[in-house]
């Protein structure tokens, strides 16, 4: 994870700055941007290999931003709100966000959160030579990074994929969300577990015939959540 690209799209100079003098700091290689538009061009042409991605920007908002960059790339996006409202939370994490952090935030959380997002995405637990996890009409290549529905290829966020396969190899197995939240997102929570919940959706509309009547992905009643078929 030493020398992650990271993107970091902030309009106040100030925070921007303290982000990205942090950031560095922690031997990450850090490229900015102050508005929507330079924000799009600049995730285009670098290629980061994670976003920190604030709300309120000039020109286009930060919702806008990751709708657009979540249809052409699956890098992890985290993102930053002033706003304290329930709604907006979910709504970034439904247009596609990984994770979002409410200002005004710890530091030491925020590089805790870029480090487990990372760290997911950069390691893989090794599989054997081809593994393949298979049930219904779903198939995970895990070597390949790859799953399908039908055989028609799934367009997963980082996320959806690293709960898809979480659940996966632990079919028929309970899990909270508390614990969905250390396994998958690979760190302790203190806000909201809404982010299990919305992701849960997001997957249940991807490989369910009837999403509000799920067969694979289960909600156990004061528990958490299951896979099973």
């Amino acid at each position: 994870m030493s020398n992650s690209k990271i993107l970091v799209v902030e309009d106040d100079p100030n925070l921007l700055d303290t982000l990205k003098y942090n950031l560095v700091n922690d031997g990450y290689k850090v490229i900015t941007a102050a508005d929507g538009s330079q924000a799009l061009e600049t995730a285009r042409g670098e290629k980061p290999e994670l976003i920190i991605l604030d709300l309120m920007l000039p020109q286009l908002s930060g919702f806008e931003v990751c709708r657009i960059l979540r249809k052409e790339m699956t890098v992890p996006i985290l993102m930053l709100t002033a706003r304290t409202d329930e709604v907006d939370k979910i709504v970034g994490l439904e247009i596609g966000a990984d994770d979002y952090m409410t200002k005004p935030f710890s530091m030491r959380e925020l590089l805790a959160r870029v480090h487990a997002m990372l760290r997911r995405v950069t390691i893989s637990q090794p599989p054997p030579v081809a593994e393949s996890l298979k049930f219904g009409n779903l198939e995970i290549d895990i070597s390949r990074h790859q799953a399908r529905y039908k055989n028609v290829p799934l367009a997963l966020t980082p996320k959806e994929y690293d709960l898809l396969v979480f659940l996966a190899r632990n079919r028929g197995f309970v899990f909270s969300r508390e614990q969905l939240l250390e396994k998958v997102w690979g760190y302790d929570y203190a806000g909201n577990t809404r982010t299990v919940d919305v992701h849960i959706r997001w997957l249940r509309q991807k490989i369910e015939v009837d999403p509000k009547n799920p067969e694979h992905i289960l909600t156990v009643r004061g528990a958490g959540y299951k896979l099973e078929g």
